[in-house]
């Protein structure tokens, strides 16, 4: 082999085991999402969830989601919560509404970690719709967004959420950040 084709391979070999050190690291809500962190870790820098940040706390999930999980996570945007009628974020957080908080906040955690491909290949399987069951207890559906591209997850009242940020993968899972909010 040439000295010129030897460079010429031994450059490429190198180039392409360095680029998953140069992957991207996930922007939401203008900050970087780590992968060595917790959910909880990351999401307090996340400007588009400063509401599901604050909840998180009055329901005091903060411990639970920043322990070992892991945790798949459907986080809603405040534009989400900016949907829900006026007052009800501010009733939720309430001392006395801890319980239904911690049931809505809870039914947006799915335990285990599933990528939009295992999600993808779930709805496959289950000929055009899985179903999880959520931390809370009651059961999500998710199914393809028309035209293919993207899921869509279903609540028990049949409101929908659009995955709009996939697999921001955290130490302890990943959040797939949805435009609504989820109720049981």
């Amino acid at each position: 082999m040439s000295k010129t084709l030897l460079r010429l391979a031994l450059g490429l070999s190198l180039g392409l085991a360095a680029a998953p050190a140069l992957a991207k690291t996930p922007m939401v809500g203008g900050a970087p999402m780590y992968p060595s962190k917790t959910i909880v870790e990351n999401a307090v820098n996340s400007k588009d969830h400063t509401t599901l940040v604050a909840a998180v706390k009055a329901a005091g999930l903060v411990d639970t989601l920043s322990g070992p999980g892991p945790f798949t996570v459907f986080a809603p945007t405040n534009a989400a919560f900016a949907k829900l009628p006026p007052g009800t974020v501010e009733t939720l957080v309430q001392p006395q509404n801890k319980a239904q908080l911690t049931g809505i906040l809870t039914y947006h955690v799915v335990p285990g970690t599933y990528t939009s491909r295992d999600l993808m290949k779930l709805v496959k399987q289950g000929g055009g719709e899985a179903t999880l069951k959520t931390a809370q207890g009651e059961p999500l559906t998710v199914t393809m967004a028309r035209g293919g591209k993207g899921l869509v997850v279903t609540d028990a009242k049949g409101n929908t959420a659009r995955v709009t940020i996939a697999n921001v993968m955290q130490s302890n899972g990943v959040i797939h950040v949805i435009n609504g909010v989820l109720m049981p």
